[in-house]
């Protein structure tokens, strides 16, 4: 644990997921149930289409997006990465009979895994893909300036430049729908410090002019301004797919097995190596996270995993040490830096997104003034 993690209270489990109180905004009910499952069951209620909903709404939504997309070669976009959600989400939509376009973001961190899976749905789906090779030098520069800011939401870098780049192919092919693997049912639970500003370019760009070395010039961003553009001119949906349907990702992920051949990487997200150094390496030991609690919590609340066997799998390794090793040697070598630099970066004094400018404020009045954010932003 880093020397400068410090709890403003005693250490306490909620009664009902197993999020706890290395989330230091976390708050309690008499009962001991914590405010994320509160916010799942408001989210689940908003978001998620009731059962007998499901046929009906599932149907009217494929005929907007085949309307829309007739005569064009494509009438969806998805992103792929060769994980499960994204991969679900290619499968349903050949089922539905849609033709997206397939888009991924090479930056560099695919393992050999996410490759092969990608191909393999692709080849037996038979969509094309678009791949958007990221320049590594500019790349590489903000990643590292975000290991220097020395917040837990390191992955904004990545998660910024796919919203971007789906956005960009929907406008640049003139459709209308994003069908994207983000999901109440696996992803519901994350403290807002463990993973903010993938949307926001204004921290991004903050975190970069501190902390970077280079000039940004092709990487994939939007601004505030340019997301009102796509949302609201050209009427670009993000459609969270797995909402319309019963998605139990065990269920799901066999599927994948036996109809695709994909494989499983041995964690969430861990198809890409980097998303595996930082959740596996840098989290537990700079900030004391373990980021399985908020995807294990999130499976308990909807009901594919007892809070017993979640707690019994964070007795479990996040990954074998060994692979812990070798994936920092390697991570450390390819981001340019030596052991000395990121050791001082392991130690410095943690931070959050609100030691940046943001433009957090700016997203809360939109959603309170429209009240539409939710339905067209996710």
């Amino acid at each position: 644990m880093n020397a400068n993690t410090s709890h403003r209270h005693l250490h306490q489990v909620c009664t009902r997921c197993v999020m706890d109180t290395t989330d230091v905004d976390i708050t309690f009910d008499a009962a001991g149930v914590c405010s994320h499952c509160h916010r799942y069951d408001r989210v689940a209620r908003e978001r998620l289409i009731p059962p007998a909903e499901r046929p009906a709404r599932l149907a009217a939504l494929v005929a907007d997006i085949k309307a829309d997309g007739r005569g064009k070669p494509y009438d969806c976009i998805i992103g792929v990465s060769g994980g499960v959600d994204s991969t679900y989400v290619a499968w349903l939509v050949k089922d539905l009979g849609l033709r997206p376009l397939a888009v991924h973001l090479d930056n560099g961190w695919d393992s050999e895994l996410a490759v092969a899976n990608i191909e393999k749905t692709l080849k037996t789906l038979g969509f094309d893909l678009y791949t958007h090779v990221i320049d590594w030098d500019e790349f590489r520069d903000l990643q590292v300036a975000f290991l220097k800011a020395a917040t837990p939401d390191g992955e904004v870098p990545t998660d910024h430049a796919i919203a971007a780049l789906l956005y960009e192919q929907a406008a640049r092919h003139g459709l209308r729908h994003v069908i994207s693997g983000t999901n109440v049912a696996t992803e519901a639970v994350l403290p807002e410090k463990w993973g903010y500003g993938y949307f926001d370019w204004r921290y991004v760009r903050d975190v970069h002019r501190r902390f970077g070395k280079r000039r940004l010039t092709t990487y994939p961003h939007f601004s505030l301004l340019k997301l009102a553009y796509f949302i609201f001119v050209r009427r670009i949906r993000m459609v969270s797919l797995l909402n319309h349907v019963e998605y139990d990702k065990a269920q799901a992920m066999q599927l994948l097995q036996d109809k695709l051949g994909w494989v499983y990487y041995g964690g969430k997200h861990y198809e890409s190596v980097y998303t595996r150094f930082y959740q596996a390496y840098v989290l537990p030991r700079k900030f004391a996270i373990d980021k399985r609690r908020a995807h294990l919590s999130s499976l308990i609340l909807s009901r594919q995993m007892t809070r017993e066997q979640a707690l019994a799998a964070l007795q479990e390794p996040v990954h074998p040490e060994r692979a812990l090793l070798e994936d920092r040697d390697y991570s450390i070598k390819k981001l340019g830096l030596d052991v000395e630099e990121f050791e001082r970066i392991m130690a410095s004094p943690n931070r959050t997104f609100h030691d940046y400018r943001t433009s957090r404020g700016w997203f809360a009045i939109a959603k309170r003034v429209l009240n539409s954010g939710r339905r067209l932003i996710g």
